[in-house]
């Protein structure tokens, strides 16, 4: 999106919705609609197995596969996806980061081929292809939990991207530095501009250093860094935030890398508002969030994202249905069309108030910046879990808020009686059917049965030749997507030269803060006193199963059960049933806790509860915890699930109480113990 020119309005802002699910064919069909509704851009969702580097056979991509978003395992998806949509038109944002390069890979790949149906020099059609690939892997270490190989060779990637993409395809945003999670993950305003920031200095020094790019061209480098920021409801601080964003990109740019022309310094972003602040309780409420959050990234003109999309109500229940999603796009165009928000220049001009708050978010952003600099740098500071602890102990103390009622979230610890809704009941969310895996495990044999193994064989082996010199591998991985080459496939190749990565969860060194409840040294009693009549310190397993890596509910879980006196086993995300199974027969625990929240609960929580009793181990009660929709909360209980919570039940100290009662009743215990 240009910037404006016209001194009277401002244009617009890319409107997008973020999409897909099921299939490339039936997410082409969401597309085309919503682009129909007025949408002017696309934001594509990939599911799991995808972001991950796994084809839906895989067995963890079981009970994943098109959940959160849209399967793609090959140049055969692309086409089904994009089919109908011209590349060189469109305004694609793919939320894609450790098989960035990949998914881009096979985007440039079809943009070559509708160039050459259409008799067009494909050079210049890719030349003008526009979007945005998120391609930042720091956050996934520290929040989002899709990262594939170590630091090292996930930066790398993203290098040889950044320095390809400037080359070939100069209007594209090579990497989205990606703050949004990091709010998610407990982000204070300061740590969320700070760690943004460092992340984006680890990219541009790496391309500076690898000598891939001419250091006078360091300005086009700067130019295609774009942002990708969250907007909680707070929407003062929130505008306070990008405001401050904006101040610091162009200092460290200028600084740092001597980009002359301010226009290369603009702070680009696009948003989406804060997703899981959206409450399952009384849902309606959120619609007023959403609307609040997007003030914030919209009032100040000096400041305003080029580009936003809005989640819709019912996120916080499940996958959200087409209809949700144009009620989201409409709250867009509302206030772009109908009120004058664009009419005027930047209102905040000259507010002391403003300044004010910007100046300390800067400050602290500007310390924090430092702090992680001596330290080396982002990559050092994931590697020693430096940046992770310090979200999750930010996380704790935002949950201690809301606990206490200091942080009012209404309907949820405060206002909380409701009448019933029209929203409610059935049929109020997306369903993925469990044959849409089964389809996507016969299409993608189907596909391998159906190309030429030598020319695979010749990409595949081209890529890990490339993966062990210090060579561009763009190249390499174009020559896998033309060749029929599966993201597995491509993910795995480079797994056997790269290896993979776990990544610090930031549990152990996180510090409980605020004073002891009388609630919790109740529950801290239960618990020893429950432990010393089974014979030794109560012992909890809190497991990820699947490719699910928002962990923060995870974490949590584990941080408060070791406050109230758990011993507490917990390996990080991204295990399989047979795995999680293993651990608690090992490490002899007496409750196992899952943590899902991408939909795949009926698939892989039935075979955590069978593994333990083919184990042995059915005294081993099993509690989950993520988004289940109430009917499925019954299945599971049919299964052997001993307690569900949902986003509803947010005091985490009530929740450890009830699991103290689960492994009473699973070893024939009174739970009238005093509490």
């Amino acid at each position: 999106m240009p910037y404006p020119t016209d001194d009277e309005r401002d244009r617009p802002w890319v409107m997008r919705t973020y999409a897909g699910h099921s299939s490339a064919a039936a997410s082409n069909r969401l597309y085309r609609r919503n682009l129909a509704k007025g949408q002017t851009g696309l934001s594509v969702a990939f599911d799991l197995p995808t972001q991950t580097g796994y084809d839906p056979d895989h067995v963890l991509a079981r009970g994943e596969v098109g959940k959160v978003g849209v399967p793609v395992g090959h140049i055969g998806d692309m086409r089904q996806l994009f089919d109908g949509i011209p590349l060189a038109e469109a305004n694609t944002s793919m939320t894609i980061n450790a098989t960035a390069m990949w998914l881009f890979a096979l985007y440039v790949s079809l943009a070559q081929e509708q160039a050459d149906e259409q008799g067009a020099d494909w050079h210049e059609v890719v030349a003008r292809l526009t979007g945005t690939t998120q391609n930042d892997i720091i956050k996934e270490y520290l929040s989002r939990g899709t990262y594939v190989f170590p630091p090292g060779p996930s930066l790398r990637l993203i290098t040889d991207m950044v320095a390809w993409t400037v080359a070939n395809v100069p209007k594209w945003n090579p990497t989205n530095i990606c703050s949004y999670h990091l709010q998610e993950a407990g982000a204070t305003t300061v740590q969320e501009v700070a760690y943004a920031m460092c992340t984006a200095i680890a990219v541009l020094d790496a391309v500076r250093d690898s000598g891939q790019v001419p250091r006078d061209q360091m300005g086009d480098v700067v130019a295609r860094i774009s942002f990708f920021v969250n907007a909680g409801v707070r929407f003062v601080e929130e505008m306070c935030k990008m405001r401050a964003f904006t101040r610091l990109w162009d200092e460290i740019t200028r600084d740092r890398y001597g980009v002359a022309n301010p226009r290369h310094r603009r702070f680009r972003y696009g948003v989406q508002v804060n997703s899981l602040g959206l409450t399952e309780a009384q849902p309606e409420n959120n619609v007023q969030r959403i609307v609040l959050e997007m003030l914030a990234v919209s009032l100040s003109r000096d400041a305003r994202a080029r580009a936003i999309q809005l989640p819709a109500w019912n996120e916080a229940l499940g996958l959200p249905r087409p209809w949700d999603q144009q009620w989201a796009l409409r709250m867009q165009q509302v206030l772009a069309y109908e009120t004058d928000l664009l009419e005027y220049e930047d209102i905040f001009d000259g507010s002391a108030v403003i300044q004010s708050k910007v100046d300390e978010i800067v400050a602290g952003a500007r310390a924090e910046i430092e702090r992680v600099q001596d330290m080396g740098g982002a990559v050092a500071a994931v590697e020693s879990g430096y940046m992770k602890t310090r979200l999750v102990t930010s996380l704790a103390e935002r949950r201690r808020r809301i606990e206490t009622g200091e942080e009012v979230v209404v309907g949820v610890n405060r206002f909380d009686t409701t009448e019933p809704g029209p929203l409610a009941g059935e049929g109020v969310v997306e369903t993925i059917e469990p044959h849409v895996e089964r389809e996507a495990v016969q299409a993608i044999r189907r596909w391998r049965e159906g190309r030429s193994q030598s020319e695979v064989d010749k990409a595949l082996e081209l890529l890990t030749s490339v993966a062990r010199t210090d060579a561009n591998l763009m190249e390499a991985t174009l020559e896998c997507a033309r060749a029929g080459v599966t993201t597995g496939e491509w993910a795995g190749a480079l797994r056997e030269v790269f290896g993979e990565y776990r990544a610090p969860t930031g549990v152990s060194g996180a510090a409980a803060t605020g004073e002891v409840s009388g609630e919790l040294a109740a529950v801290r009693d239960r618990v020893r006193a429950t432990g010393e009549k089974l014979g030794g310190r109560l012992r909890m397993l809190v497991g990820k199963p699947g490719l699910d890596g928002h962990s923060n509910g995870a974490e949590q879980i584990a941080v408060r059960a070791r406050d109230v006196g758990f011993e507490v086993v917990y390996q990080g995300i991204r295990l399989t049933p047979a795995q999680i199974v293993a651990a608690a027969v090992q490490e002899g625990v007496h409750v196992v806790g899952l943590s899902i929240l991408s939909g795949s609960h009926l698939a892989v929580v039935p075979e955590v509860v069978d593994g333990l009793r083919a184990a042995g181990a059915d005294d081993v009660p099993v509690v989950v915890g993520g988004i289940v929709p109430p009917k499925d909360e019954g299945v599971l209980r049919e299964r052997g699930v001993a307690r569900v919570f949902t986003p509803k039940d947010y005091e985490l100290t009530e929740i450890m109480n009830e699991i103290v009662d689960v492994v009473r009743e699973a070893n024939g215990m009174p739970t009238e113990v005093p509490r």
